[in-house]
């Protein structure tokens, strides 16, 4: 398999660099996702609004309180994206091997320049692009589902005080004391499957893709044919603001994962009993504006978070070629 450079293309290298970028996006985008995960999942009253969020935060909880959950996603969003972003890179190969005009991109438009040049990216068309997202979206689906589960439940426990009469006020002990014991605790009492518990919605979450892909492809050629910016810098304007696109055509699928993987577990608790009662649940609290509660933080992370990914993972895709080549 070559790319159109005529070197091998190597299914590994995508791998590698997706756990680069896992750690950027951690680095980077942790606190905006508390913040956003707070204010899906809780009651309107709670908070007024993401900088209410973020002061009553860090006023009971601290600054750490911005990274609850935050060891998951160290450990998950390097996997994920590594997955994710090697699984992506041989889609697009794959996809590009069908020999189909409606998968290659027109002549005009394969230009290597600001690409990683491992895979025959230029040459695969906007669509073919978005097409390979939602594969690697389906595939990474089941490696995301149990870490944002977890992820999810650590986030949306509040640092709370008992008062008494007779004595100060203390603090009550949280049902899950980290991630481990989130995990254990789940599966003792629901079953192991339980851990993937809101998999559909992270499926049909995932699937909006095909935008980010899409239109990272779309940025990045016109990037490429009508300024001078280098290559990290086509990927920074082309990774933060494809995640953009992303964002506001899938958020409000996001809202109802949120709402499922918090919720209940046992089955006669269970406030939604499926994806589509999620849906109309999130519509009876607050109409339309409820698929939207949270909105800001997420779409304020989503240029730097995704930013500094994919410059992670396109400059680390590079080295290594460079590095095999030798």
């Amino acid at each position: 398999m070559t790319d159109q450079t005529g070197k091998s293309h190597a299914p590994h290298r995508g791998f590698i660099a997706g756990v680069f970028s896992g750690i950027a996006k951690l680095s980077v985008g942790h606190p905006f996702d508390t913040v956003k995960v707070r204010l899906q999942t809780s009651q309107s009253s709670q908070f007024k609004g993401p900088l209410d969020c973020v002061l009553k935060t860090v006023k009971n909880e601290g600054i750490r309180g911005l990274y609850k959950g935050a060891t998951p996603p160290l450990v998950g969003w390097m996997f994920m994206d590594s997955v994710m972003l090697g699984s992506l890179s041989n889609y697009r190969q794959l996809l590009l091997d069908i020999d189909s005009p409606f998968l290659r991109a027109k002549p005009h438009l394969d230009e290597p320049n600001g690409r990683s040049n491992l895979d025959p990216i230029p040459k695969l068309s906007s669509t073919g692009h978005g097409i390979a997202g939602i594969l690697a979206g389906w595939t990474v689906s089941f490696i995301a589902a149990p870490i944002e589960h977890v992820k999810a439940r650590l986030q949306v426990q509040y640092h709370t005080l008992k008062h008494t009469s007779t004595s100060p006020a203390t603090a009550i002990k949280p049902k899950y004391t980290g991630p481990i014991d989130c995990i254990l605790k789940i599966s003792r009492q629901h079953g192991f499957f339980s851990i993937f518990h809101g998999l559909k919605s992270t499926l049909i979450f995932r699937t909006f893709f095909f935008f980010w892909w899409g239109s990272y492809d779309v940025i990045t050629k016109y990037l490429q044919k009508n300024t001078a910016l280098s290559a990290p810098a086509i990927n920074f304007w082309a990774g933060g603001l494809s995640a953009q696109v992303f964002w506001i055509t899938s958020y409000p699928s996001d809202v109802v994962k949120q709402r499922m993987m918090t919720d209940e577990l046992a089955l006669d608790k269970r406030k939604y009993k499926s994806w589509w009662s999620a849906v109309r649940g999130v519509y009876r609290e607050k109409g339309y504006r409820g698929y939207w509660r949270g909105f800001l933080p997420c779409f304020l992370r989503a240029f730097p978070a995704n930013a500094a990914a994919l410059v992670a993972f396109e400059s680390v895709m590079r080295g290594l070629q460079s590095i095999e080549a030798e």
